[in-house]
């Protein structure tokens, strides 16, 4: 990567890495040629094990291992339900470094650390990180509400919610949720974040799994087209298309907590991100798509994020040297 230096600080001594950015695991995105393209830019990519069953991570982990010599990790939801399956293979593969989410991070953190593997677990709130510190995670995710996907139900902007989680916590801090550029990754890092975790920005990549479609409908996106819905479910934030609105009727309705499950059905987000179904598929994506105007090499994206982070720091700085 030209004009570009390591970066010194607790996430990249942590991790391995040359720039503290970590390419979230986002389903039906986050496959081998994703992470493996990530890490070898001099990042963190993550493989998305979310929407894998145990055998095709497995796939993923061996095909990564091939495809780079630089760290990566994977991006496991507790809830999984074959989730001890998922971790023998994570262990029995020597995945240095998983992220964790949606469950109690005291139920592997331990496990998994006496392994090897730094342990980082994504909340979205104070109280939360402060629970998984307790729980000997190596570092913590704090995800505003911008973010794309599953969310918290706090509904708390990254701008506040790093600076207060920077507060009740030691151990390194990585903020997500509407950052993909260095301008967002600068601010971000002078809130108190040790890094960032980006998601959508990387959706749009070359290597990313999800379907072109889904990729040229979030470059058309623009301020207002995602809401966080599925509140009596699990928050999720949608890009705005015919199901989403099926969801908003039905939430205007009063339609109870089954009621909305039914209509969420299965394979929802599948049908969207992976197949490219626009219309009834589930469009999970941030409030940073009306930023993303192109559909780039994901290690151009992570040279242009350190680019743009370095000019800025330079002239916050009053330098140019």
């Amino acid at each position: 990567m030209p004009n570009q230096h390591r970066f010194d600080n607790r996430t990249t001594r942590l991790f391995e890495i040359q720039y503290p950015i970590i390419q979230a695991g986002m389903i039906w995105a986050s496959g081998w040629k994703l992470a493996s393209a990530v890490s070898n830019a001099g990042a963190l990519g993550l493989i998305g094990a979310g929407s894998m069953y145990p055998d095709v991570l497995e796939h993923h982990l061996i095909q990564c291992k091939k495809a780079t010599s630089k760290p990566f990790g994977v991006n496991l939801p507790l809830l999984y339900p074959d989730i001890d399956q998922h971790i023998e293979r994570i262990l029995r593969h020597k995945v240095p470094i998983v992220f964790t989410s949606a469950g109690n991070p005291k139920t592997w953190t331990s496990i998994l650390k006496a392994e090897g593997v730094k342990v980082v677990h994504v909340v979205s709130s104070s109280k939360f990180a402060v629970k998984s510190q307790d729980a000997g995670v190596d570092a913590v995710v704090a995800e505003g509400f911008e973010a794309g996907g599953h969310n918290g139900r706090e509904e708390t902007t990254t701008f506040c919610l790093i600076p207060a989680v920077r507060q009740a916590i030691h151990i390194p801090l990585l903020a997500a949720g509407g950052i993909g550029t260095g301008a967002g990754m600068l601010a971000a890092m002078i809130l108190g974040a040790d890094g960032v975790q980006v998601g959508s920005r990387f959706v749009c990549t070359n290597e990313a799994s999800s379907h072109i479609a889904f990729k040229e409908q979030i470059v058309q996106a623009n301020e207002g087209d995602t809401e966080l819905v599925l509140k009596q479910l699990t928050p999720v934030r949608l890009l705005k298309n015919e199901f989403y609105q099926q969801v908003k009727n039905a939430e205007n309705a009063c339609e109870d907590a089954a009621s909305l499950s039914n209509l969420l059905g299965h394979g929802r987000a599948k049908k969207g991100m992976l197949e490219g179904d626009l219309v009834e598929g589930e469009l999970e994506i941030g409030q940073i798509s009306s930023v993303i105007k192109d559909i780039l090499p994901a290690g151009q994206v992570v040279e242009n994020m350190m680019s743009e982070f370095n000019s800025l720091f330079m002239s916050i700085k009053g330098t140019d040297s």
